[in-house]
C-alpha cells in the first residue's frame, strides 16, 4: 500500500502511539485528522504538527462516534485510511476490588466497540476510495494476556479477531484490513511498568514498513518473537506475560 496522498483519521492521536502515526503520515503528503477527547492535547498536537485537523470527540459514546463519522463524511468524503488506535487499560482484581459494570462498559467501549462501530459508519465513504486501510492496532496481550488487566487483554483479543473477519469481508474490495500487535511502547499507558520497551516513534516507522509492504497481521518489535512462542509453546508465552509487560 502506498504511504502517500491519503487523507488518514486517528483515534487517540494527541500523544503517544497515536501522536508518533500523525507525525509520520503528515511528513508523507497526507491529510492527518487526530481525534482526541482532550482538547489542549490536541491543541498542543496541532501546534507541534503543521497542517493537521484536530477533531473533539469522545469515541467511547455512541452518540459521539456517529456525529464525528457525520462529520468526516461532510467535510471529508475521501478519508480513505482509517487508523483505530485510542485506548485505556485499567487494573482489576476481581477478588480484592471487582470492577463496576460502569468501568468495564467504558473499556470495551474504547477499545473494542468503537473500532468496530467506526468502522461500520466509515466503510460505506472508503469502500469508495481507490484504495483505502482500516489499520487496527491491538497488542501482543491479547495473544497472551497479563493477570493484572483481564478487560484489557479481552478487549484486544476481540479486536483482533474482529480485524481478520473484517478482512474477510473486504476481500475483493479497495479496502484492506490491518491488525498491528503492538509490543510494550514507552507512553503514559505504560509508565513505570516493563522493560525493553521501543519508543512511539520506533513503533511508527515500523508499522508504516509493514503497512507499505501489505503486511495484515503485524507483530511489531518484541511482539514478533511473542507469536512466534505462543505458536510452538503457548504455556511458555502464557508465563511470560502472566504477570505483565
Amino acid at each position: 500500500m502506498k504511504l502517500t496522498g491519503h487523507t488518514v483519521l486517528i483515534t487517540g492521536g494527541a500523544s503517544g502511539i497515536g501522536f508518533a502515526l500523525a507525525k509520520q503520515f503528515a511528513s508523507r503528503n497526507n491529510q492527518v485528522i487526530v481525534v482526541g477527547r482532550d482538547a489542549s492535547k490536541l491543541d498542543k498536537a496541532r501546534s507541534a504538527i503543521p497542517g493537521i485537523v484536530t477533531l473533539c470527540f469522545d469515541i467511547s459514546n455512541e452518540e459521539s462516534r456517529v456525529e464525528l463519522a457525520n462529520r468526516i463524511a461532510e467535510l471529508y468524503p475521501d478519508l480513505s485510511i482509517l487508523i483505530n488506535n485510542a485506548g485505556i487499560q485499567n487494573h482489576y482484581s476481581f477478588i480484592d476490588a471487582p470492577p463496576s459494570h460502569e468501568a468495564i462498559v467504558q473499556e470495551l467501549e474504547t477499545n473494542f466497540v468503537a473500532p468496530a462501530r467506526l468502522s461500520a459508519l466509515l466503510i460505506p465513504h472508503m469502500i469508495r476510495q481507490s484504495e483505502a486501510a482500516i489499520i487496527n492496532l491491538s497488542s501482543g496481550l491479547a495473544i497472551a494476556p497479563k493477570a493484572a488487566s483481564p478487560i484489557y487483554c479481552a478487549s484486544k483479543a476481540a479486536l483482533s479477531s474482529f480485524s481478520r473477519t473484517l478482512r474477510y469481508q473486504m476481500e475483493g474490495s479497495s479496502v484492506s484490513v490491518f491488525d498491528v500487535v503492538t509490543p510494550l511502547v514507552d507512553t503514559g499507558m505504560t509508565k513505570g511498568r516493563g522493560r525493553g520497551k521501543i519508543s512511539p516513534e520506533q513503533f511508527a516507522l515500523a508499522m508504516l514498513a509493514g503497512v507499505a509492504q501489505d503486511r495484515y497481521h503485524l507483530p511489531i518489535g518484541k511482539s514478533k518473537l511473542l507469536v512466534k512462542l505462543h505458536r510452538l509453546m503457548p504455556n511458555v508465552a502464557y508465563r511470560i506475560t502472566k504477570n505483565g509487560l
